[in-house]
């Protein structure tokens, strides 16, 4: 019911902008949010926004590079990820809460994308 598209390989500097599609229902109501998962490491909070798109939050690590939008007409969330950094490489998962509120715990997230994985080279 999530599909995320988006990803691939990029230089270090460089940006790339992920797109999540949902459908079969409308996740309006839902906090949305984007996770990575680096290999060797757990799964990791990036980005999420709340139900009516008002409120945003990032991790530390990609605040001021990365933006998170969502079109509740259209169904779809999206992430934009400037000034790449090698260190972002993962598998990027987006993922519809189960409350209205961003957390940044995945067990909060009962629906879940593919993933798409993002590559920075340096």
């Amino acid at each position: 019911q999530l599909q995320a598209s988006g990803g691939g390989s990029v230089q270090a500097g460089g940006s790339l902008r992920l797109s999540c599609a949902a459908s079969g229902r409308s996740f309006s109501g839902s906090a949305m949010g984007w996770f990575r998962q680096a290999p060797g490491k757990e799964r990791e909070f990036v980005a999420g926004i709340t139900g009516s798109g008002g409120t945003n939050y990032y991790t530390e690590s990609v605040k001021g590079r990365f933006s998170i939008s969502r079109d509740n007409g259209k169904n779809t969330v999206s992430l934009q990820m400037n000034r790449l950094k090698p260190e972002d490489t993962a598998v990027y998962y987006c993922a519809a809460a189960s409350v209205w509120f961003v957390t940044r715990l995945a067990d909060t997230y009962n629906f879940w994308g593919q993933g798409t994985l993002v590559t920075v080279s340096s």
